[in-house]
């Protein structure tokens, strides 16, 4: 019994909202896809949303978690993203997550701390693409994430900053 430890209530927590982000990371685009057709990922960018609210709610460790679980997850239930896409996708999304909480931890600026994420995590995904075996063009590719997804980019800029303050307070809130 005296190796037995128990998580503190705030640890508790931060696990249950890495589990809660990383599922609805997951079910969102499946949701998107199937009332808005398969390119829906690919403009409105529901898993980038959830990925980056952890990261900038509950820290790097989590933001990373979310982003490589996320990916992963939803290729072997869904088999989306593409396998040719799947390790790119994992390294944006892992990146915007790993940012937005480093970031977040260290300007504490949301603004700042969310455009920088989306900015390194394109950066990233133009590296990967770059450096690793593909057949795609990662500027060409780049450039096309960019003019299908404003859509989803803008939504993240409305919307990422309102999730972050309401769950926000309810993490705080430790009578739960």
């Amino acid at each position: 019994m005296n190796n037995l430890q128990v998580l503190p209530l705030t640890k508790i927590k931060n696990l249950f909202f890495v589990f809660v982000f990383t599922a609805l990371s997951v079910l969102t685009p499946l949701a998107a896809h199937y009332f808005d057709g398969p390119t829906a990922g690919r403009v409105f960018l529901p898993m980038h949303f959830f990925v980056l609210t952890a990261g900038l709610l509950l820290g790097w460790r989590a933001g990373l978690a979310v982003g490589i679980l996320t990916p992963l997850i939803s290729f072997s239930i869904s088999g989306m993203p593409l396998l040719p896409v799947l390790p790119f996708v994992v390294i944006e999304v892992a990146t915007y997550g790993f940012f937005a909480g480093l970031l977040r931890e260290n300007v504490k600026n949301i603004w700042v701390a969310l455009i920088g994420a989306m900015i390194i995590g394109r950066v990233f995904l133009w590296l990967g693409i770059a450096l690793l075996p593909t057949k795609l063009i990662a500027t060409t590719y780049v450039t096309g994430v960019l003019q299908v997804g404003w859509p989803g980019i803008l939504l993240q800029l409305a919307l990422v900053p309102l999730a972050v303050k309401i769950i926000g307070e309810f993490l705080q809130d430790e009578k739960i």
